[in-house]
């Protein structure tokens, strides 16, 4: 029997979900602007979905959609509370619609991030006031590939094996107690004196406020071993610990 030329199937990625309320282009232009310069990397060529929440009619969408393009990201589509005149505007303007279906996607108020793990895809949301009133957040089972792990206001604990092509991104300092092969940034939210503790080091990235390296970038000596990774006047800098 012959190979089928086109197959249809379902399947999960990651999206960025950037929730607007009440606010106007030249705010959204500002406020998205200054966190890509806090964290460029985490914004690299990431797709993302708008939510929308009590907007005005008369809001650009289409110099939104050239604006999101111009800075290097890319609009799938716009998503939340929109009326049937909204929806027209919206669709009139090349963006997509995309459908509140709680089977499919649960968006929530505050961060949140989606990751495909074999069968299933999962959402796991983080609470923006649990985080306040604790100082780190553990995670103890495999970090597979393709799942990004984000807490924006405080420590990251992985007290297991991070799989190549998974992402750790944190506002504070992260620990991997176990083999990093995937992605790992500290200090998203711009702070310097943040940290990065790895048993045994073999990350795609390491990344402080902004400041990264590559795996090429990392010194043999360093490779599988147990490091402390912080910035030193701008610059990475990593030493052995035992």
């Amino acid at each position: 029997m012959k190979d089928k030329l086109i197959t249809f199937k379902k399947n999960n990625f990651t999206v960025l979900v950037i929730y607007l309320n009440n606010i106007t282009f030249n705010c959204f232009k500002k406020f998205l602007l200054k966190k890509i310069t806090e964290s460029p990397n985490f914004f690299k060529d990431i797709p993302i979905l708008l939510h929308i929440k009590r907007l005005s009619c008369s809001f650009d969408w289409i110099n939104i959609k050239r604006f999101i393009l111009s800075i290097g990201l890319f609009l799938i589509g716009i998503t939340g509370y929109l009326d049937k005149n909204l929806k027209n505007i919206i669709l009139q303007s090349g963006i997509t619609i995309f459908p509140k279906k709680k089977k499919i996607c649960k968006i929530y108020k505050n961060n949140y991030f989606t990751y495909p793990n074999n069968k299933k895809s999962k959402t796991l949301s983080i609470s923006s006031k649990i985080i306040e009133n604790q100082k780190s957040y553990l995670v103890s089972s495999l970090v597979r590939s393709g799942q990004k792990i984000y807490t924006p206001n405080t420590d990251l604990i992985i007290t297991n094996n991070v799989s190549s092509g998974a992402e750790l991104i944190a506002g504070g300092n992260v620990h991997i107690y176990g083999i990093m092969r995937g992605r790992v940034l500290a200090g998203v939210n711009g702070d310097v004196t943040r940290k990065i503790f790895c048993t045994q080091l073999f990350a795609e990235l390491i990344a402080i406020a902004g400041k990264y390296w590559t795996i090429e970038k990392i010194p043999n000596q360093f490779i599988g071993k147990s490091v402390e990774i912080s910035l030193i006047n701008k610059a990475i800098y990593i030493k052995r610990f035992n």
